[in-house]
């Protein structure tokens, strides 16, 4: 049969030359149809139906799209990451139930534990504070821990976070039920020593980084007789004062805590097992010195005003997020710094020249975590300082005792050992039959701490981390990093609460690729030399877990749109329809008498067409804010 004859009669402006026979336009679109209609008949099968299967139909729920039902959300720790959800997270998710867990007794986390002498924050004051709620008037460029820790908490008086916190409540343990669809936290009270049970639709874990501090373990730890602490553990009534110590550790709590034991002991023995750079300032900010860097009253007068903190501000940040090339093998940047750091390390050893040898690295700057640490290389070369590289063998009831066979007695010893790096929680999170405790651990299922874009882990439903595994970029600063994690988890309640999903969790095929994908990017890094970091959990060699693969430009990026597709849901609605909770048609807000029901039109000028008709909360109703 000839589907298209080959004439010219009739032809007119409407017409195509198609294999140079002029065809009229419309009955080519009529030919064309019939035969896709022939071929989809001939081809589909007998039993194939255009009717809706009536077991997919659903009588439609009798409320207002824009009901935005309570939440229950549990955030695990009130720390920096924690008191920035507590103030973003009521903001951002209308008609949330917001409990905080906290086991200490105040807000700030390891600022309010960490109390030994010459605790300070390594990097600038000015950068490590919250964007939205700026300290203009530090004392010190580098602020010392109390002020730090001052700050933090009246972040949280600010923006009202304490109502949410429970304090000292510990978890001891969070399972999932299947048939409620909800977390189960145990909660022993730390006062009264009572336990108990809660439940949350939501858990989101914000324990820190370097929460769960640990001895050594060395043999013999616990003969000991004399003083013996770790550095996140200090006693503040003990006086190191004429005592012969030990240090153990020169991480960043070591490098802080040795030229402040040195200035009042009788002799230090600092034991420092790995190499590592001494740099001059954290972000190239210039270089650090012993003594304190105090703002003058003139700079501060200047930092009244907000355009021209502002300005300050932003150009300090900005050489944070600047840094990121020097992460990379061979990098100039790296270069550059493993030179400047050299030098800058020599001339502060001048006096014992040998002691370079001991404790400049084979590995690139940025393999560990950068130590400025002013005044340590100097205490270093004092009289009654033994700089010690022998590996220990043993406590003794007196003292250390290395490999070598040297035992040195001492009246204190300080473990400025660091924490539980491998990332694995401190308490048990159960799932599927999967507990993270152990499953996350060397030994464990995974082996490693396997997530989804460090927010999140298959087979976990409606759990969350802030600060977890692969979350932070090595560029950019802790605060902006909480927050960014912290509105990315506010997107995900709120498409849950919003559209009634009872469950979200990542799916294992997303999770594989981000850890595919991580695999293959950190072996350009430094990061991946033979070093030991808390980024692959002081295992040299091992998966990189502490960092994001990229920089903090680049997850903030990533993070922006949450990517839907890569989760899997389940819904409340009976049917499991996932439109179900458009309800009947009508909005929550145009019931309201006196509702804006035109938020979008605005002034000219204050139009930015880049983020017009963008805002979420425009389309809420009044009450959700209230």
């Amino acid at each position: 049969m000839t589907l298209v004859e080959n004439t010219t009669e009739g032809a007119s402006a409407d017409s195509k030359n198609v294999n140079d026979v002029k065809v009229p336009i419309v009955e080519l679109k009529r030919v064309a149809l019939d035969a896709a209609d022939a071929v989809a008949t001939k081809s589909a099968p007998e039993t194939q139906t255009s009717k809706v299967d009536p077991a997919r139909k659903f009588e439609l729920e009798d409320h207002p799209i824009g009901e935005y039902p309570p939440i229950k959300v549990a955030v695990i720790g009130a720390g920096l990451s924690g008191i920035t959800a507590g103030a973003l997270l009521p903001v951002k998710v209308p008609g949330i139930d917001l409990t905080i867990y906290e086991k200490n007794t105040e807000v700030s986390g390891t600022w309010l534990e960490n109390v030994y002498p010459g605790v300070r924050c390594d990097i600038p004051a000015n950068v490590y504070q919250s964007t939205f709620s700026p300290k203009t008037q530090w004392t010190e460029e580098y602020a010392r821990g109390e002020e730090i820790r001052e700050y933090w908490q009246s972040v949280a008086r600010k923006h009202n976070v304490y109502q949410y916190i429970k304090f000292r409540r510990q978890i001891t343990k969070a399972e999932w039920s299947e048939d409620e669809a909800k977390w189960v936290l145990d909660v022993k009270d730390l006062e009264t020593g009572d336990e108990g049970k809660e439940r949350y639709d939501f858990v989101v874990t914000a324990i820190g980084h370097f929460n769960a501090w640990k001895f050594p373990d060395y043999p013999g730890i616990n003969d000991f007789k004399g003083h013996l602490r770790h550095s996140s553990n200090w006693d503040p009534s003990y006086d190191p004062t004429g005592k012969k110590i030990a240090v153990i550790g020169n991480g960043a709590s070591g490098i802080q805590i040795v030229p402040q034991l040195q200035k009042v002991a009788q002799h230090l023995d600092h034991y420092a097992r790995s190499r590592t750079w001494i740099a001059g300032s954290f972000g190239g900010e210039g270089v650090r010195t012993p003594e304190p860097k105090y703002f003058t009253k003139e700079q501060l007068k200047a930092f009244e005003d907000p355009e021209t903190y502002h300005q300050f501000r932003k150009e300090l940040e900005t050489k944070f997020f600047k840094r990121f090339g020097a992460q990379f093998k061979g990098s100039k940047q790296n270069e550059t710094l493993k030179a400047e750091f050299l030098q800058l390390m020599a001339e502060r050893l001048k006096e014992r020249p040998e002691i370079l040898d001991e404790i400049v690295p084979d590995f690139s700057p940025h393999c560990r975590r950068l130590t400025p640490g002013p005044g340590y290389l100097e205490a270093l070369q004092k009289e009654n300082v033994s700089f010690i590289r022998t590996p220990i063998e043993r406590f003794t009831e007196t003292g250390i005792r290395t490999t070598d066979g040297v035992e040195r007695q001492v009246d204190a010893i300080i473990c400025a050992t660091g924490a539980n790096v491998e990332r694995a929680p401190p308490f048990s999170i159960i799932a599927n039959g999967i507990d993270l405790k152990q499953a996350w651990r060397p030994d464990g299922l995974w082996g490693f701490p396997y997530s989804y874009l460090g927010v999140a882990t298959p087979s976990f439903p409606n759990l969350l981390f802030l600060q977890g595994p692969n979350a932070s970029g090595a560029s950019g600063t802790i605060p902006h990093s909480a927050e960014n994690q912290a509105t990315y988890i506010a997107k995900l309640l709120r498409k849950a609460q919003h559209q009634g999903i009872k469950t979200i969790v990542p799916q294992k095929e997303a999770a594989d690729d981000f850890v595919a994908y991580s695999d293959a990017f950190f072996p350009r890094t430094v990061l991946s030399q033979d070093c030991s970091s808390w980024a692959n959990g002081r295992r040299p060699g091992a998966r990189i877990h502490g960092l994001w693969p990229g920089s903090a430009s680049h997850v903030n990026y990533v993070r922006r749109d949450p990517r839907w597709e890569d989760y899997e849901y389940t819904y409340k609605t009976p049917s499991g329809n996932r439109f179900a909770y458009f309800g009947n048609g009508w909005t929550r807000k145009e019931l309201e008498e006196d509702a804006d029901l035109t938020p979008y039109l605005k002034l000219p000028e204050q139009i930015d067409l880049r983020s017009y008709h963008e805002d979420w909360f425009e389309v809420y109703h009044s009450v959700a804010f209230l």
